[in-house]
């Protein structure tokens, strides 16, 4: 009799069965989920992919004012760019020869700086620097 009595005796229910391995399932799922929206809000993932976004349309923005504008004046000071950005300096010395492409060097560097320029302008313009709140 004593080992019907151990037999109909029940313990805790085990996570074994269907419904304990769906629940265990669910929160383990729920777990995962409640971690990777702590993730994106801790790491600021939508921000940088908005940043992305908008940098994007920022950045062809930009190419397109410095082509449309500022370039023709630089051509119109140095002339055509195609013409500096194919100057070389032909040094020859102690029989060997270079060419040194400073037209394209310099070329580069207006367009580094008209670019810097136009941003510059733009955030100051739009007041866009005022947008970022400040981290204590």
């Amino acid at each position: 009799m004593a080992e019907k009595a151990n037999s109909t005796k029940r313990g805790p229910k085990s996570k074994h069965t269907a419904k304990g391995l769906a629940q265990g399932g669910a929160t383990k799922v729920k777990g995962h989920v409640t971690g990777f929206t702590d993730f994106i809000r801790t790491q600021g993932v939508i921000g940088l992919a908005v940043g992305l976004a908008i940098g994007t349309a920022a950045g062809d923005t930009v190419r397109r004012i410095v082509e449309g504008f500022i370039n023709p004046v630089v051509q119109f000071i140095v002339g055509s760019s195609d013409r500096l950005a194919a100057s070389v300096w032909h040094v020859e010395l102690f029989g060997r020869s270079a060419d040194f492409a400073w037209g394209a060097a310099l070329s580069s560097f207006i367009t580094l700086v008209a670019t810097a320029l136009v941003i510059y302008w733009l955030v100051h313009v739009f007041k866009l620097d005022k947008l970022d709140k400040k981290k204590d």
